[in-house]
């Protein structure tokens, strides 16, 4: 694997990496905005990327930034909210063509680092307040895509797992917020939100493209400044839960198909010296069609229409998922159970073992292969305060041994059985 050339400076209020690389044909500009998970601003940040993408100073409706993305060479923006352990994260992307292979343009990537800024600190507003139809427009659809949740069985069973299993703990908020917060926000409680945001949160802004890091280096501290007087960013600790029981919730709803999902904690973040071999691990149980999991629910005793799990890097969670007849709750329960007893005995093969670590090593390079996947792996970095490059832990990957692995195994402690089920559906469940 070629080694990452990525050069980080602090510049105007927030980290610039530059990530020079021949690999792509466009360049890639990320914006990523940092800041605690917290239920008084989630849903004012659930609803800005939406807010935002619909209009600017210059550019005053959605169908005018759109001809202005347009004449960019077809340049592609998208803004969206997430959650990485206890942080919420506002990414703003844009993909532009690389001007070096185009014949009559030489400012593409100016015009797009400035269109950029612009839709970042100079959205449509009237004074201190955004465009009022924007917002109500937007409040409305952010309501319908809160609504959507619940149709979405497998992102709702998700979802309430995690208000179960971390109830007392920021990972719980939901990340497209409260349909009651959103009620009371308006076009100037919003904007004062998010000139709050600007000063405040952490700021990171990666390019990658080929290009001369000199040049792209210029361009965004010509249009990206910022208050440098902002507060230092307040960080959310990390919470230890100890587990004295684990709970069982049953959730009944109109479905024909039951979601059983298992919530574990692994006690391994993204830092500690064990999340290589935590990788590892959840492809053996699992992560991947071969694994235990997939072979012994699914393809043996046919209990699952699909079985698999998954790792939470920056909360240290392990989370199941599956879709089975509700009548078959116990025994596809017990089975799952059975299969993370195995993983601590140690019933698994070295052969198992070398072959997921290719697995997970040809995952981790696919996602590399893309420029938004090699900017998020990139982007652990900064959520962990690490600074464990991508090639650093691949190579901790290819010497992870089965002793590793079943020490993993022992680490991962069961917390929450979650079942959604019918409403004429198992009882002792």
């Amino acid at each position: 694997m070629q080694e990452v050339q990525e050069t980080t400076t602090n510049v105007n209020g927030y980290n610039l990496h530059v990530i020079q690389s021949t690999k792509y044909k466009t360049v890639n500009l990320v914006v990523k905005f940092k800041a605690p998970l917290e239920r008084e601003t989630i849903t004012n940040r659930a609803i800005l990327p939406y807010v935002l993408q619909q209009g600017t100073e210059k550019y005053p409706n959605a169908r005018s930034l759109r001809q202005a993305l347009d004449a960019l060479y077809g340049a592609v923006l998208s803004i969206d909210g997430s959650k990485k352990g206890e942080q919420h994260i506002l990414t703003f992307r844009l993909e532009v063509a690389n001007e070096a292979y185009l014949t009559n343009e030489t400012s593409l990537l100016d015009q797009a680092v400035q269109l950029l800024s612009e839709i970042i600190f100079k959205p449509k507003a009237d004074g201190q307040a955004f465009d009022a139809k924007i917002v109500s427009r937007e409040k409305v659809t952010l309501k319908q895509k809160m609504d959507a949740i619940k149709d979405d069985k497998m992102s709702y069973a998700n979802m309430r797992l995690m208000d179960e299993m971390c109830k007392e703990e920021p990972y719980h908020l939901h990340v497209h917020g409260y349909q009651e917060d959103l009620e009371q926000l308006n076009e100037s409680s919003l904007y004062h939100f998010y000139q709050q945001l600007l000063q405040e949160d952490q700021m990171d802004i990666y390019l990658l493209g080929d290009f001369s890091n000199k040049q792209v280096e210029d361009t965004v501290t010509k249009y990206f400044v910022r208050d440098t007087s902002q507060s230092p960013l307040k960080q959310n600790r990390l919470a230890q839960k100890q587990i004295d029981q684990v709970q069982e919730i049953v959730d009944k709803e109109d479905v024909q198909q039951g979601k059983l999902h298992l919530g574990y904690r692994t006690n391994i973040t993204y830092n500690d010296e064990d999340y290589a071999a935590l990788q590892v691990f959840n492809g053996i149980f699992g992560g991947f069609p071969s694994s235990k999991l997939f072979i012994n629910v699914r393809e043996k005793n046919s209990l699952a229409y699909y079985a698999a799990s998954r790792v939470e890097s920056h909360k240290g969670l392990l989370l199941v998922f599956s879709g089975i007849n509700p009548a078959d709750y116990q025994k596809a329960k017990d089975i799952m159970i059975e299969q993370m007893e195995a993983m601590k005995s140690g019933d698994f093969t070295e052969e198992q073992v070398e072959e997921v670590k290719n697995l997970v090593v040809n995952q981790f390079l696919e996602t590399m292969d893309h420029p938004v996947g090699l900017i998020e792996v990139l982007y652990h970095q900064v959520i962990a305060a690490s600074d464990l490059k991508p090639e650093e832990l691949l190579n901790k990957v290819k010497n992870v041994s089965k002793e590793d692995v079943v020490r993993v195994a022992n680490k991962v402690e069961l917390d929450t059985v979650y079942f959604l089920t019918s409403k004429g559906g198992n009882a002792n469940a």
